[in-house]
């Protein structure tokens, strides 16, 4: 009978997938709670660490949350439960579960965030879309064979996990499309990037009007057409993936993967125009 991983042989897994020094240099990640000694039966896999997601991991009996967004991104002068973030902390102590971390180390890693958009695309072969702070941000790549933008627009859709807002996209449904450019969360940096390579559509989150608009009217009202898949929704497919790679390393421990959509959003209305609305 093998004993338990601790937290210690399980962090230096992730940091060997997730290496700490590729993040961001405004990025918060590694270990945030948690005894490196402490052995490790059960990893509970989430994007956020909400208190709702939290709960979730102490009632499934995990020992260890990871998730991909940091729980303390910046710096607290107070931990007491006053505040969700300080009742997240003692959430955490009082369950003795630890919290470790991997953002823009997990977007940027082979099998990462990108690469799992990618493949909920319909990508297998893919290159990174830009570089930033020397690190391989994004991906781009080709699907097998050519489709409608509107069918694309489909096939992301039943690609990535459900979420109450859906997708937004611009463009014309029966435009022609096949390259297709992605990053995970927020990407409304990586325009340029993506008409560089050509891309027909740029899969990405949380574009905000005038970025938005400005990389429509360089366009001229063609490529690169642009889909909103929603911030946690083109990341949290990323889980799975996660999920299965921890199985192989971790055979004795173990996983599940948070059932809690933790999109802020909850509904949507259409507007005025009802089924013109709905297209949109």
């Amino acid at each position: 009978m093998h004993d338990d991983p601790t937290l210690a042989d399980v962090v230096a897994i992730l940091a060997e997938r997730f290496p700490p020094d590729t993040a961001q240099s405004w990025d918060q990640v590694g270990l945030v709670t948690g005894d490196p000694a402490q052995p490790v039966r059960h990893i509970h896999l989430a994007l956020d660490p909400t208190l709702a997601v939290i709960e979730e991991a102490r009632a499934v009996g995990a020992d260890l949350l990871v998730t991909h967004h940091p729980l303390l991104m910046r710096g607290v002068h107070s931990v007491a439960t006053t505040s969700a973030k300080g009742a997240s902390v003692t959430a955490l102590v009082v369950a003795d579960i630890a919290l470790y971390v991997a953002h823009t180390n997990a977007d940027i890693a082979e099998r990462g965030v990108s690469e799992a958009l990618g493949r909920a695309c319909g990508l297998s072969e893919m290159e990174p879309l830009v570089l930033e702070e020397g690190r391989a941000m994004g991906r781009v790549g080709e699907l097998p064979e050519p489709m409608t933008l509107g069918e694309f627009a489909t096939r992301v859709a039943n690609g990535i996990p459900q979420a109450p807002v859906g997708l937004r996209v611009s463009g014309d449904p029966d435009a022609q499309v096949r390259r297709i450019a992605v990053a995970g969360g927020a990407g409304d940096g990586f325009f340029a990037a993506a008409r560089a390579h050509g891309a027909d559509v740029y899969v990405t989150a949380d574009l905000r009007h005038h970025p938005a608009l400005e990389a429509r009217e360089e366009s001229r009202g063609g490529p690169p057409y642009l889909i909103d898949a929603g911030h946690w929704a083109s990341e949290a497919c990323w889980l799975p993936l996660l999920a299965d790679d921890l199985r192989s390393a971790l055979p004795g421990v173990d996983l599940t993967v948070s059932s809690i959509v933790t999109d802020p959003w909850t509904f949507v209305l259409p507007g005025n125009e009802g089924a013109r609305a709905h297209r949109l």
